[in-house]
């Protein structure tokens, strides 16, 4: 579980909501676990563009359907690009969309992006998902990030914070088509992952 059955948000920007340190040592080993569980049944691939870009990231996803970026475009689908069904999302993980999301309904998507030392991701919106009106929820895990927070139109000044190991943020309501991307990898600052790197776990209501 979440150290606080009811969270309060350590600070927000622009909208979205940041709750530092969240995840207890322990409950993050026990997500990691887990997500090596989901990695073998699914395991992690390199998307590419639309325009056949390679991207930075490695990703996987959990859930009913999972999110896929290839020549076709973004889109969710129900299947692993190797044509198996995707993991269900552990339970550890689904509590703590309960704990800063509790009046949304239940994500029917996790993505999971695995960043190493040298991956990036440029500013972007999520909203290949139908309901908008529901939050994203995103979990770090491993080393730190500098996680960038634009506007709801591309272009214009931006804040940046660095998200550690345990954090957990929302992105719902007026803030959940902000821009926002990852920067850099801090590498070396977190011990979670053994040969280092940096998890994301990102929540939604695809469907």
């Amino acid at each position: 579980m979440v150290k606080k059955s009811k969270p309060t948000p350590t600070m927000t920007i622009r909208g979205v909501r940041l709750f530092q340190g969240l995840l207890s040592r322990e409950v993050q080993t026990e997500m990691l676990g887990q997500l090596r569980e989901i990695a073998r049944a699914a395991p992690f691939f390199r998307p590419v563009t639309s325009r056949g870009q390679n991207m930075s990231v490695r990703m996987t996803s959990a859930g009913t359907v999972g999110w896929i970026s290839d020549r076709r475009g973004y889109r969710y689908e129900t299947q692993h690009p190797d044509g198996k069904d995707w993991p269900p999302i552990p339970e550890s993980i689904l509590s703590v969309w309960t704990s800063v999301a509790p009046d949304a309904p239940l994500p029917d998507s996790c993505l999971i992006n695995f960043y190493d030392p040298d991956a990036r991701m440029g500013m972007h919106q999520d909203r290949d998902e139908t309901d908008l009106d529901q939050p994203v929820v995103s979990i770090s895990l491993g080393d730190e990030a500098l996680f960038r927070i634009g506007n709801l139109t591309r272009g214009g000044k931006t804040e940046s914070v660095w998200l550690n190991s345990g954090d957990v943020l929302v992105m719902g309501g007026p803030a959940r088509l902000v821009y926002h991307g990852i920067d850099r990898i801090r590498p070396g600052s977190s011990q979670l992952l053994p040969d280092g790197g940096r998890i994301n776990l990102t929540l939604r209501v695809a469907r």
